[in-house]
């Protein structure tokens, strides 16, 4: 889940009243879903310590739901007054540790599912639409590049991280609800790809993590009605979190993200207002249940939005991690 920068460009010559009702659909659920924190395949995720490793053959079955509610800012670009949305995400994900070629890394896998509706008033005209189904689906690669071997769980549990340097790759897929003919859907019917670098030292208790990343997107050729194509330039991330470990696997996290790019072209002829220049701040905690049990609660909201969704997001997810081929008792 876009205003103009320093040099604004002049607005698109007036667009057809259906294209208009058009993007302002689309527009609505793009920007409900952009900042959601259960789909991290967008700019505004806030991800603490997604850089640390774990030992071979490590497994995580991950369950979230994430309530965001809020208003849209579309800067001018759309004939929006009055946009709000109110949207439940869940996900399921699973996480798989391995050695690769001596170093760590990692392979997660996740599906979100989501139900809400959209409101705002379109040219005059008020619309709303309830939706439910599944959104998007993603894969998330990461290796180690400085800091840390691949490990088994002997050696991790007399391993302590200094500095830490990685890279990443996510791709989503378009296996979301989309229907070209209704204005509002869950799925993107593109791909998005993003490479990312991350950086994470510990001092002590405290941990500090930084990544940079850019979003590149497919053409979506079969926009409303069908017949239309959009498309997405790339968007420039960073991300910064500063978290500190009260006792092992219980810790808390202050958190930040801004983001830039994405100006979006319809067929062929871009708008220069939905260029973004946006930022979010949260708190993240995680609380040890047992072993293998980890609760995470998250809280985030708009520090600066131009362009998009400006949500109050408030997140729950249950974690049961084990080492081996199957999980463990409880």
């Amino acid at each position: 889940m876009m205003h103009a920068g320093p040099h604004r460009l002049a607005p698109p010559a007036p667009w057809p009243r259906r294209a208009l009702l058009a993007a302002a659909g689309r527009l609505l659920a793009a920007c409900a879903l952009w900042p959601c924190g259960a789909h991290p395949a967008l700019a505004q995720d806030l991800s603490p310590r997604a850089y640390l490793i774990t030992p071979v053959d490590s497994n995580a079955l991950l369950l979230d739901y994430s309530r965001l509610s809020g208003g849209l800012q579309f800067n001018g670009a759309a004939p929006i007054t009055g946009a709000q949305a109110d949207v439940n995400l869940t996900l399921i994900s699973y996480y798989h540790s391995f050695d690769l070629l001596g170093r760590s890394a990692n392979l997660t896998l996740v599906q979100p599912y989501g139900w809400g509706d959209f409101r705002g008033t379109v040219a005059d005209v008020p619309k709303s639409a309830e939706r439910s189904g599944l959104l998007d689906s993603y894969a998330r690669f990461a290796v180690n590049l400085i800091g840390a071997p691949a490990m088994s769980a002997a050696q991790f549990a007399d391993w302590r991280q200094s500095v830490l340097l990685g890279v990443s790759l996510e791709i989503v897929a378009p296996t979301g609800q989309y229907d070209p003919t209704r204005l509002v859907n869950f799925g993107g019917n593109r791909w998005g790809f993003k490479p990312e670098i991350g950086y994470s030292q510990r001092l002590g208790h405290w941990l500090l993590d930084a990544y940079a990343a850019l979003w590149l997107f497919t053409a979506n050729g079969a926009y409303y009605p069908g017949t239309a194509t959009q498309s997405e330039a790339s968007v420039g991330a960073v991300e910064a979190h500063l978290s500190y470990d009260f006792a092992p696997r219980l810790w808390v996290s202050l958190d930040a993200t801004y983001w830039w790019g994405g100006t979006t072209s319809l067929n062929g002829v871009p708008n220069g207002l939905t260029d973004q220049r946006n930022s979010r701040v949260g708190l993240t905690a995680a609380l040890p249940l047992s072993a293998h049990q980890t609760l995470k609660v998250s809280f985030s909201d708009g520090a600066y939005i131009s362009y998009g969704g400006n949500y109050r997001n408030v997140s729950l997810a249950w974690q049961y991690g084990w080492i081996g081929g199957r999980p463990d008792a409880p």
